[in-house]
C-alpha cells in the first residue's frame, strides 16, 4: 500500500486510490499522470464531433460528447482525489454506456419502441445514479462497476454482431483495433490494481520507475471507445440506406463517411 501523501486538495475522500504516489511531482496535482493522460479522452471525444457532425445522428454526438466529458471528470477525479469528483468521473461513464446502449437497440430506420424506451433507460440512470453517489467504501465501488460492467458486456457483445456480419475489410481491421485496445486497457486497468505494491514499492526500489498502468488505461480505453463507435455508426449508416465508408484521417485516425444527413434525420 501506498503511503498517502497531503497536498493541495487534502486527504482523499474518493472510495479509490490509485497506485500512482500522490503529490509526487505536483503539490496542486494529487495524481500527475492520470490527470494529463485523461486528456485522451476529451480529444476522442472532441474529434469525433468535429470529423462527423455532419454525417452522424445527434445519438453519436450525445455519445461522443459524453466520452470528452468522461475525460473532464477525469482530469478532475485524478487531480483531487475528492469523493465529488470522483462521482464527475463514474456518472459519465455510465451515461455513456447507456447512450451506446440506446443506439445498438435502437438500430432501425425508424424508433423500435418509442418513448418509454428512452425513459426506462433514464429511470435506470436516476437509479444507478443514486446507488453509486449515496454509498461508500468497497460497496460504491463494486456498485458502479457492477453497473457499468453489465452495460459494458452487453454493448460489446452486440458490438461483436455487428462485426461478424460486416463484410467491410478496413471497418473489421478498426473493430479489431478497437477491441484490442480495449482488452489491453483492461488488462493493464486489473494489473494496476493488482500488483500496486510491485509496481510502486519494488520495481522503484530496483531502479526501475512505476509504469503508470492507470495513465495507459486512459489512452487505450479512449482509442478503444472511438474505433468502436465508428464501427457502430458504419452500422447505422448502412440501416439508414447509405453506403457508408471508413476512413483514415491523417492516416491514423478511423472515421466513417456517407451522405450527409438533412436536419430532419440527425436525431
Amino acid at each position: 500500500m501506498q503511503i498517502p501523501t497531503i497536498g493541495f486538495w487534502g486527504p482523499a475522500t474518493s472510495t479509490v486510490d490509485w497506485c500512482e504516489t500522490n503529490y509526487q511531482h505536483v503539490f496542486y496535482i494529487a495524481e500527475l499522470f492520470n490527470s494529463v493522460s485523461s486528456l485522451a479522452m476529451v480529444l476522442a471525444g472532441v474529434l469525433g464531433i468535429l470529423l462527423h457532425r455532419n454525417v452522424l445522428e445527434r445519438r453519436f454526438l450525445v455519445a461522443f460528447a459524453l466520452v470528452s466529458v468522461v475525460g473532464l471528470g477525469s482530469i478532475a477525479f485524478h487531480a483531487t482525489l475528492l469523493f465529488q469528483c470522483q462521482m464527475l468521473d463514474e456518472l459519465p461513464m455510465l451515461y455513456l454506456a447507456l447512450a451506446i446502449v440506446y443506439i445498438l437497440v435502437e438500430n432501425q430506420p425508424e424508433r423500435r419502441f418509442g418513448t418509454w424506451f428512452p425513459l426506462a433507460l433514464l429511470g435506470h440512470a436516476v437509479l444507478v445514479t443514486s446507488l453509486v453517489a449515496f454509498t461508500r467504501g468497497k460497496l460504491q465501488f463494486y456498485l458502479f462497476h457492477a453497473s457499468f460492467g453489465s452495460l459494458e458486456l452487453y454493448a460489446l457483445a452486440r458490438v461483436y454482431l455487428i462485426h461478424r456480419r460486416n463484410r467491410d475489410a478496413r471497418t473489421r481491421r478498426i473493430y479489431r483495433l478497437g477491441m484490442s485496445s480495449y482488452a489491453l486497457a483492461i488488462a493493464v486497468w486489473m494489473s494496476d490494481i493488482r500488483f500496486c505494491s510491485t509496481l510502486n514499492e519494488s520495481l522503484p526500489a530496483h531502479g526501475f520507475p512505476n509504469p503508470q498502468l492507470h495513465a495507459w488505461w486512459h489512452v487505450l480505453v479512449s482509442c478503444g471507445f472511438y474505433a468502436l463507435l465508428i464501427v457502430i455508426a458504419h452500422d447505422r449508416l448502412k440501416t439508414l440506406g447509405q453506403e457508408p465508408q471508413t476512413h483514415l484521417a491523417m492516416g491514423v485516425i478511423p472515421l466513417v463517411r456517407g451522405t450527409a444527413l438533412p436536419a430532419a434525420r440527425r436525431g
